[in-house]
């Protein structure tokens, strides 16, 4: 992967249709790169509607279904150690992908842990998520400690 990008719901969504073009017209395509996606849903709304799914550019989507909490609370899901190999283990499969793109539904927590996360597994800085958010640190803890534990 030659990047990790962070983006809302709606700004995923964008970026996945950047891809798109009417037969027969490659060259209108925006982005030509491929992509694999991390889409973190709610649970309480039972997610967004819709999922995303391979196609011609997007090679891999894994769809994870967790709230924005960093301790148990009656009546939402919180963020399992099955969960974090779920991700190591998509993020080693799909490596082959020009972009791992990691949505949540602002891209200001839950997915920006697991962004920087997978910046840090795929060895580059990923300090500037913690310069510029609030990364939900249960999530991001969790990875490291799985990840990790699975080196060993």
């Amino acid at each position: 992967m030659k990047r990790v990008l962070l983006k809302s719901v709606y700004d995923a969504f964008d970026y996945c249709m950047e891809h798109y073009y009417p037969y027969g017209l490659e060259e209108m395509a925006e982005r030509k790169d491929t992509y694999s996606v991390i889409s973190i849903q709610d649970t309480h709304t039972k997610g967004f509607g819709f999922r995303f799914t391979e196609s011609e550019k997007c090679i891999g989507a894994l769809t994870l279904y967790f709230d924005d909490i960093e301790r148990p609370v009656d009546g939402a899901v919180l963020f399992s150690e099955e969960m974090a190999h779920e991700i190591i283990d998509f993020i080693n499969d799909k490596k082959e992908a020009d972009t791992l793109l990691v949505h949540c539904y602002g891209g200001q927590s839950r997915s920006r842990a697991v962004a920087a996360f997978a910046v840090k597994m795929l060895g580059g800085d990923n300090t500037g998520y913690f310069e510029t958010g609030n990364p939900n640190s249960y999530v991001y803890e969790l990875l490291l400690r799985t990840w990790e534990h699975e080196q060993n």
